[in-house]
């Protein structure tokens, strides 16, 4: 892994923005990206719709696949992340919106559609460039603790943590689904190459464990440390539990090329 301890928000979204150039350069624009939705990536979805606008960085042969979307929602409802990707992305940049997919919430027969899902990922040639988030409990996606580190895209049950922390989203907790869509650890793993980013002291735990823990599923994050290619971006806060973080200031200060 790769830990960059930035001083804010800000930075952060130039760091995983970065990334995101850097991916389009090395498959000539032509790349397929992994959106997560979720508080954490916003800002650097702000980031890359004022380079786009601003630097005509273009997005028009990318097609995308979202992590995971809720059991039973519609995509045009308010809390659905197929409107919240449109809404916080790619209705700002250039890509086709036909080329942005994510699993059906509305499907009548969610087990079938998760195995569709992931079969398309596949097809369309894996992902380039995962973003991902992190939850307190160190789940991605919607990989809560105890997933499998091998699993496949698949119905999860959220654990009460996350629907309390996603209840601001909704009316009241009681309205928040309690099953959802989502990509698989293994079906994250394949992804290319893989940029996590958080914030905040409340994920400070989580980011421990997934960068200086032992693999665990109860910390799902922690499968990431088996992936060639991750690139952590954290705030002070958020990297405020790492024992190592002195040692990951120090390669930043003196990187010669990509970091293991």
């Amino acid at each position: 892994m790769e830990i960059i301890i930035v001083d804010g928000a800000e930075e952060g979204a130039r760091v995983v923005a970065d990334r995101f150039e850097q991916v389009l350069r090395e498959t000539g624009g032509k790349a397929t990206l992994g959106l997560a939705t979720g508080s954490s990536p916003v800002a650097a979805y702000r980031e890359l719709i004022r380079r786009h606008r601003e630097e005509g960085l273009s997005f028009a042969g990318t097609r995308a696949f979202l992590l995971d979307e809720y059991v039973g929602l519609a995509p045009e409802a308010p809390q659905s992340y197929h409107r919240f990707i449109r809404e916080n992305l790619t209705r700002d940049i250039d890509i086709d919106d036909a080329a942005i997919s994510s699993p059906r919430g509305e499907a009548a027969d969610p087990v079938a559609e998760a195995a569709r899902y992931d079969a398309s990922i596949r097809e369309a040639g894996g992902v380039d460039l995962q973003i991902l988030g992190i939850g307190s409990d160190g789940h991605i996606g919607f990989n809560e603790p105890t997933s499998s580190l091998s699993s496949r895209t698949r119905v999860k049950t959220l654990t009460p943590q996350t629907v309390e922390d996603n209840a601001r989203f909704f009316d009241s907790p009681d309205d928040v689904p309690r099953h959802v869509l989502t990509q698989g650890i293994g079906t994250i793993l394949e992804a290319r190459a893989i940029v996590l980013t958080a914030s905040g002291e409340n994920k400070a735990r989580a980011v421990a464990e997934m960068v200086e823990g032992p693999i665990s599923a109860r910390w799902p994050a922690t499968a990431l440390q088996l992936h060639p290619r991750v690139v952590v971006v954290l705030d002070p806060a958020a990297a405020s539990q790492l024992e190592l973080a002195d040692y990951y200031r120090y390669v930043q200060d003196n990187k010669r090329g990509p970091v293991a």
